[in-house]
């Protein structure tokens, strides 16, 4: 009985990272290449930055800087025709200007 349960495990453990989510954090493909060459976002996407959300790795590196990283560990990025102040470690939105 032992070994059927440590199989039934052994099992399970193998093919959970089948069942794991992606990171919801990233862009699709053509996505991530329109955010790099420079070009605004679909409106559906620019609805996703929200205060309390985390900032997307590709519309990070299309940002520019505006304010350094300040003692908090927070920083001001312009992306598109907004301002993001957001924790540079988690890319955790804080505010949003205009």
């Amino acid at each position: 009985m032992k070994y059927v349960i440590a199989f039934a495990v052994l099992v399970g453990l193998s093919i959970s990272p089948l069942y794991a989510k992606k990171d919801k954090s990233e862009l699709p493909p053509g996505l991530q290449k329109k955010a790099a060459k420079g070009k605004q976002l679909p409106p559906g996407w620019q609805k996703k930055l929200q205060k309390g959300n985390t900032l997307d790795r590709d519309i990070y590196r299309q940002g520019k800087v505006i304010v350094p990283l300040d003692p908090l560990g927070l920083i001001t990025i312009r992306v598109d025709d907004r301002l993001i102040r957001l924790h540079k470690e988690t890319r955790k939105i804080i505010d949003i200007l205009r």
